[in-house]
């Protein structure tokens, strides 16, 4: 072992230097680089999916509904009601297939993760760096859906325009629990959990109907699910029905990234450095 070898295992043993190494940006370039020979079909299909749902029961089924309360009381059109839902469906799908199924494979097959805490880059730099990387992709997705919704006349305030940061929001979180969780899978069978929780998800947390439609114990339970909070800070941006309970929505989602953030750097520094 060389003494450069030598000095640098002893920096990284304890302290900020173990964790943390300021450039989560090579890992982002290291993503990009890797999308250029990836299926831009696989891609966009994950922009199109919230789009043929909209235009399939926003539109389609729309015509048969009129209009729907939201939980502020305003009456908007059903297509207005669940297009910012699907915006925070697709902020969640987007991060949690690039911070779970890519992560599971590049931890337990491609290695890559090793190979990366080789060099000078610390834990926390690999987790901020893929973390990141999904939200570029959700930033693309939700920037085309964002367009649709203003063509459509979907967008009823000004204040749509702050869904992009929201949904960047949405990801980061999402993201940030979703690598956490694939980093303690071993078999992709263990996969098959987060489907099992993401659909519920999906179809109870009034997305598609006012929560108002369950008894109060059912409400509760939707209430503290990650979607509902993304659903309903969306919603509320785009109808213009601000309010300081968004603020709540907001710290829900800064929960969420640090406790992601602090298993992911813990487990993989486990793996890979201890």
């Amino acid at each position: 072992m060389t003494l450069a070898t030598a000095s640098d295992t002893t920096r990284r043993r304890g302290g900020v230097r173990a964790l943390w190494a300021g450039n989560p940006q090579a890992v982002v370039q290291r993503g990009l680089l890797a999308a250029r020979s990836s299926s831009w079909i696989v891609v966009l299909s994950g922009f199109f999916e919230p789009v043929f749902f909209l235009a399939s029961m926003g539109i389609g089924l729309g015509a048969l509904i009129g209009d729907v309360q939201t939980s502020a009381g305003l009456d908007v059109p059903y297509a207005a009601f669940i297009a910012p839902a699907l915006l925070a469906v697709s902020a969640m799908n987007g991060a949690i297939y690039d911070s779970t199924w890519n992560v599971f494979f590049k931890l337990n097959y491609g290695k890559l993760y090793e190979g990366m805490l080789s060099t000078s880059l610390g834990p926390l730099d690999v987790a901020l760096g893929e973390i990141l990387y999904a939200l570029l992709r959700g930033l693309l997705y939700a920037t085309g859906f964002m367009i649709i919704m203003q063509i459509l006349g979907l967008n009823l305030a000004p204040t749509a325009i702050l869904a992009l940061p929201a949904v960047l929001l949405i990801a980061f979180g999402f993201a940030s629990v979703g690598m956490a969780i694939t980093s303690y899978m071993k078999t992709f069978q263990h996969m098959d959990w987060i489907n099992f929780v993401l659909l519920p998800m999906f179809l109870f947390s009034a997305t598609f109907y006012p929560i108002t439609v369950y008894p109060e114990p059912v409400q509760v339970i939707v209430q503290a699910l990650p979607l509902w909070h993304g659903v309903e800070l969306i919603r509320g941006l785009t109808t213009g029905a601000l309010s300081a309970g968004m603020l709540w929505h907001v710290l829900y989602y800064a929960v969420m990234i640090g406790i992601g953030l602090v298993f992911t750097t813990k487990r993989l520094r486990a793996l890979f450095l201890d």
